[in-house]
């Protein structure tokens, strides 16, 4: 007797939180299109705190350089908060050259991204940071 098992393939979700509009439209252009990923976009890192807590995405892509609430103050509020604290976070920043490991540890990042970025590569990078299996989808 043969069995079929059911396999359920899950898309990942991302977070991006970004201020400049042609930044989060290419960004998320790339990773609906080559990381076959479903992207929610908001922003302000406001709305993103927000959109964590409500959407529980699987991963959040940050800029860190943006106007309005400090990027620091940002994510110890994330952290803080039981539902996103686990979230990871990868940075996605011209300015973030100047992070340390220390920094980068204490508030659970992932990695960073320096801007400018390969679209065609920026997938790949993220699922590698994040440790997720990367392959591409297939239309």
């Amino acid at each position: 007797m043969n069995v079929l098992e059911e396999v359920t393939i899950t898309t990942k979700t991302i977070l991006l939180i970004d201020d400049e509009v042609s930044v989060r439209e290419i960004v998320e252009l790339c990773l609906k299109d080559l990381g076959g990923w479903n992207v929610l976009t908001v922003d302000s890192r406001a709305k993103g705190l927000q959109g964590a807590a409500f959407d529980r995405p699987d991963a959040i892509v940050l800029d860190l350089s943006m106007c309005g609430m400090d990027s620091f103050m940002f994510l110890e509020k994330l952290r803080n908060n039981p539902e996103t604290q686990a979230i990871p976070i990868v940075l996605l920043s011209a300015k973030a050259r100047w992070l340390d490991s220390q920094i980068l540890q204490q508030y659970q990042i992932a990695g960073v991204i320096l801007k400018p970025f390969d679209p065609v590569t920026l997938p790949v990078q993220i699922a590698t940071l994040l440790g997720w299996d990367f392959s591409p989808p297939t239309y």
